[in-house]
């Protein structure tokens, strides 16, 4: 084999956590607090306090391969630890803080975590599992909301005061005395565990190589395109799947990053977008909803003209909701999709040259699904048996993926049905694939709906439900049936002061479907049940309605 003398350079978040230091020290970290005040630091700050947190945590005796666990909102002290726990070579594990307690403890020792940074405001919560985690060494408390200190911990701030920063010349590179180096690329670098809702959760460790990947290609300008002139707000929880990878993508470009805190209503999220001049956020799109209907009744209230454009993933969001943005208050969405277990982005709905080309409805069509795969990311849809499906756009199948941030293996070893012989991740999302590569999710294998041995995609009915003027969400799901196997049913939550019928509902689904896909029946409730990720929960709905 040829040398081609290439530098055996470590892919480590040490890279990108020396980069922002040396590159982009002046862009600032904004954190909004429970009281609503702003607290700003730098990107240099933000370095020294990582730093001052790894020494923190090497006195205390955690060492390389140890987990340090985090139960907190979005804000600078949980990027320290995003930045500083990996670049010391242990292993940054986020606790789903709207997971029940009995599973959060699960998760805490299903990691062997020995120490973890709590906020004070969530110490309640914290305190319902604590003494379950058998592992657990020390606990560090963020006083976010500046109250007294519980009993059992140590102050996050005071420790940090307690360590002085290590002198360094400038340029690349920890020097003598940091705490920090570069680890080899395939050791852990975070623990992210799925939210359980079939079985208990699972749990993926992302290598520092593929967070590093993840981070550059979610950077091109087709998928994510964050740069250096960005405002980024993750709305996503930095305890959901790494928060989309944001927080790595926005330091590796030197983009000024605004943590929204607890507060995810859509008047406070609206205030701190135009207060901050954000250009970038992404969350999930019951967030997105809230904040349409909130822009739609006060349109002129909220100055949102530095808003280059929101990334809705997490489930699909509907197409009147992207026509709502776009056609009625000048703003773009980006759809995508990923999984825990894809690090977690798979696809981008950026659309094609040859896509725009067709027209305004072909780009609609294109910008709804859930897109193309971005770099280094496979996609494939198979039958029941295995079989490879045709990207046709109108086959059905289960997706599998894929690629360099896609896990091999959970950590555990559990559910080895999961991961195929020759190398692919079964999603468990059921999708078509059209002759442009747009992947789109007609189904969760475990929701999808057989009737008289068809399938019929629940996603397609919602989307077109929510179109309807009086809808705020709809979620189909099946109920038994002695003759079909199972016919689909729709629980509608009204928009207020809004009423419809069935028979209303059934003529605004008719001209787009056939007649088997129109639901039996309609539930109207006054909310649709959640997964801790925002998702419809349709197990829940079956259990209440779905018997025949």
């Amino acid at each position: 084999m040829l040398d081609t003398r290439m530098m055996p350079f470590s892919l480590s978040v040490t890279h990108l956590l020396e980069r922002g230091r040396a590159i982009h020290p002046g862009s600032e970290v904004v954190s909004r607090l429970p009281d609503k005040s702003l607290h700003r630091q730098t990107y240099r700050d933000t370095y020294e306090r990582s730093e001052r947190l790894a020494k923190a945590l090497t006195r205390l005796g955690i060492g390389r391969g140890d987990r340090v666990a985090t139960l907190s909102w979005n804000h600078r002290q949980h990027l320290e630890a995003y930045l500083g726990v990996p670049a010391m070579g242990a292993v940054v594990h986020t606790l789903n803080l709207r997971l029940f307690p009995a599973e959060i403890g699960y998760i805490a020792n299903h990691a062997d975590d020995k120490a973890v940074i709590v906020d004070r405001t969530l110490f309640p919560l914290f305190e319902k599992f604590r003494h379950e985690v058998k592992s657990l060494r020390h606990v560090l408390c963020v006083r976010d909301d500046g109250g007294p200190l519980p009993d059992g911990a140590l102050d996050y701030e005071v420790l940090l005061a307690e360590e002085a920063p290590t002198a360094r010349p400038d340029g690349f590179g920890p020097p003598a005395g940091s705490p920090f180096f570069h680890p080899d690329e395939q050791a852990a670098a975070m623990v992210c565990y799925t939210s359980g809702t079939t079985g208990n959760p699972k749990g993926v460790a992302y290598t520092h190589r593929s967070t590093v990947l993840h981070a550059l290609v979610a950077s091109m300008r087709d998928n994510l395109g964050v740069g250096a002139d960005d405002v980024v707000m993750p709305v996503v929880p930095m305890f959901h799947a790494a928060a989309w990878g944001l927080p790595y993508v926005a330091w590796v470009n030197g983009a000024k990053v605004v943590f929204p805190g607890p507060h995810l209503d859509p008047e406070s999220l609206l205030d701190l977008m135009q207060a901050e001049r954000v250009t970038f956020a992404a969350g999930v799109p019951t967030i997105w909803n809230g904040i349409l209907a909130k822009l739609d009744a006060e349109p002129k209230r909220w100055d949102l003209s530095a808003m280059r454009t929101m990334v809705i993933g997490g489930s699909a969001a509907p197409p009147a909701m992207i026509r709502g943005f776009a056609e009625r208050h000048g703003l773009l969405v980006t759809h995508a999709w990923g999984m825990t277990e894809t690090n977690p982005l798979g696809t981008v709905a950026s659309v094609k040259a040859n896509v725009a080309e067709r027209g305004a409805d072909a780009v609609l069509h294109a910008r709804s699904s859930q897109g193309l795969p971005v770099a280094f990311v496979e996609t494939r849809h198979v039958d029941e048996r295995g079989a490879i499906m045709p990207w046709d756009g109108k086959t059905m199948g289960e997706l599998e993926v894929r690629g360099p941030w896609v896990a091999r293996s959970y950590m555990g070893d559990e559910g080895p049905d999961r991961f195929t012989a020759d190398g692919w991740f079964k999603t468990g999302d059921v999708v078509t694939i059209d002759g442009d590569g747009y992947v789109r999710i007609t189904d969760r294998s475990k929701d999808v709906i057989k009737s008289g041995g068809e399938w019929i995609s629940s996603v397609a009915l919602e989307n077109a439900l929510m179109s309807h003027p009086s809808v705020l969400e709809a979620a189909v799901f099946a109920r038994e049936d002695s003759k079909w196997g199972e016919r689909p049913v729709a629980a509608i939550v009204l928009r207020p002061d809004q009423e419809v019928t069935e028979k209303e509902l059934e003529g605004h689904l008719a001209p787009h479907f056939v007649k088997y896909w129109l639901p039996d029946s309609y539930v109207f409730v006054p909310e649709i049940p959640r997964t801790s990720t925002g998702k419809f929960l349709k197990s829940k709905l079956r259990e209440e309605y779905g018997k025949s």
